[in-house]
């Protein structure tokens, strides 16, 4: 199927920005979702020098309402043959140790899980009732298994890996493909923060020719890097203590923004 309308959020820089210029295309639409309106129009400019038509917003998908009213105008004007739920942010215990608190976590889960939710289901019904488009969440492997100093980053991409994987079985007799996206660690401002080992780093442009080829095929999972996922996984396996030993020995924080109202805040993407 030709895509010619795609919605992707977390489109202001890494993974997201990377996405839309790939798609950017003549006859092909754009709907762009990002916090940083700076960033954001600049991706939108370079979209469109591609000759795409782009419509751009600067929104938090935690703002369900407001995404949502957006999207379903964007829907009415051009039906979406794929959506990317990319939009999130990291965060985690700080570098003495402390907790991330509640705040942290749940901002995480607003914006990770609920934000993927808030992207989707407000396109579901149309895609549905065409039988036919692509929908695609970007968990991690975090969400493989949980890292003990990241743990509300860890719950929300396993709540969004559960979320992608059960929507994935639900749609698939309706006609519309589902892609479970699960990244490791690749070079992006998000990584950039991330303070400590990043064992099998890829770059932007690696991790995006991955993706893009994974959603090209509709893929079920897209899985990078392989090994790093395996490793976690296999600390899953095993007894719960030693999978916690090891998991606890890679120690790691996830430095603040400059702007950071707590610190161990993260950004969407």
């Amino acid at each position: 199927m030709s895509l010619k309308s795609i919605v992707l959020t977390g489109a202001s820089s890494g993974l997201g920005e990377g996405l839309a210029v790939s798609y950017a295309a003549p006859g092909v639409t754009l709907g762009l979702v990002g916090r940083d309106r700076t960033r954001l129009d600049g991706v939108a400019r370079a979209c469109r020098d591609r000759g795409a038509t782009v419509e751009a917003a600067a929104l938090d998908v935690a703002d369900g309402d407001a995404l949502g009213a957006w999207l379903r105008a964007f829907e009415a004007k051009v039906p979406v043959d794929l959506v990317v739920a990319n939009a999130g942010i990291s965060a985690g215990t700080g570098p003495d140790g402390s907790l991330e608190g509640l705040h942290l976590a749940s901002r995480q889960v607003r914006v990770n899980l609920l934000g993927a939710m808030h992207t989707i289901e407000p396109l579901l019904p149309g895609l549905v009732a065409r039988a036919r488009g692509q929908v695609a969440v970007v968990a991690s492997v975090a969400g493989l298994r949980g890292l003990p100093y990241s743990p509300g980053y860890s719950a929300s991409k396993a709540g969004v890996r559960a979320y992608g994987e059960a929507l994935r079985a639900l749609l698939r007799p309706h006609g519309v493909s589902v892609s479970v996206i699960v990244p490791g660690f690749f070079d992006s401002r998000m990584t950039d923060r991330f303070k400590g080992a990043k064992p099998f780093l890829v770059s932007t442009q690696r991790a995006i020719a991955i993706v893009r080829q994974g959603l090209d095929r509709r893929q079920s999972r897209i899985v990078f890097p392989r090994l790093l996922a395996l490793g976690l996984q296999a600390t899953d396996l095993m007894p719960a203590r030693l999978g916690d030993a090891i998991l606890r020995a890679q120690k790691f924080h996830i430095q603040p923004r400059p702007d950071s109202l707590h610190p161990a805040s993260g950004r969407p993407g």
